[in-house]
């Protein structure tokens, strides 16, 4: 089986259940580090005549990740496309599940069960909190309906504040997440790199948790420890 993945965390849960399966995979795929294969440039702006160069027998991609037209030309080119979506927690079991499968995978591996294992056993949250959470800025934009990264907060006793907007990632000012006044503002690292100096600033008087994007956005072997490293993360709050 010849699969090019056009998915980072699919990247990582193909490359960590079938080596050698992978013969191309984006740019923006950096786990595992040493996975050398084709690069085939980004998400949103695949090579398609490099992916059709490698002749694949599979493409996996993600509803969300990548863009339709580019998926519709490579199913017009013959090329078969298995194109996930995940905006639940259990969802990315199912998902995973079915995209190890088509790539081959002789039976569920064992990371994946204890991935859903973890989230299983997550205790009710002693409290529940609220937060905005920026994906990124210039413009601001925050987590808003029907996300993967949501759900995952919501199992952790964090409930952010644009849950419920029509889209999924408002565009928001500055000036009214402010005064929103949510109990913690979640800064992930991708896919815009909030860091100590780039985002705490911001929000002056709010407390922010800095956290990782790969745990909080990824769906993939990473999942196996996102609710302890998350859970650390948005404990360790700075102002």
């Amino acid at each position: 089986m010849r699969v090019v993945s056009l998915v980072p965390s699919l990247t990582e849960a193909v490359a960590l259940t079938l080596p050698g399966a992978l013969v191309g995979v984006t740019d923006w795929c950096s786990h595992p580090a040493d996975l050398d294969v084709t690069r085939i440039g980004g998400t949103k702006n695949p090579g398609l005549d490099r992916i059709l160069a490698l002749a694949p027998d599979l493409v996996i991609a993600n509803e969300e990740e990548n863009r339709a037209p580019d998926l519709d030309a490579l199913r017009a080119a013959g090329l078969d496309v298995l194109v996930t979506e995940v905006r639940r927690v259990p969802q990315a079991f199912a998902e995973l599940d079915r995209v190890l499968t088509a790539c081959g995978a002789p039976g569920r591996p064992r990371w994946l069960a204890e991935a859903e294992a973890a989230w299983e056993a997550l205790p009710e949250p002693a409290e529940r909190r609220t937060a905005v959470v920026p994906i990124w800025r210039r413009p601001w934009m925050v987590l808003g309906r029907d996300t993967f990264a949501g759900d995952a907060l919501a199992r952790l006793g964090v409930d952010h504040l644009y849950v419920d907007h029509p889209d999924r990632y408002p565009r928001v000012p500055l000036d009214e997440l402010c005064a929103a006044a949510p109990d913690l503002v979640v800064l992930p690292d991708e896919p815009y790199r909030f860091t100590v100096g780039d985002g705490p600033e911001a929000f002056p008087d709010l407390p922010c948790a800095l956290v990782s994007g790969r745990h909080l956005t990824w769906y993939g072997p990473s999942l196996a420890e996102a609710p302890t490293v998350l859970a650390e993360a948005l404990r360790a709050t700075r102002r």
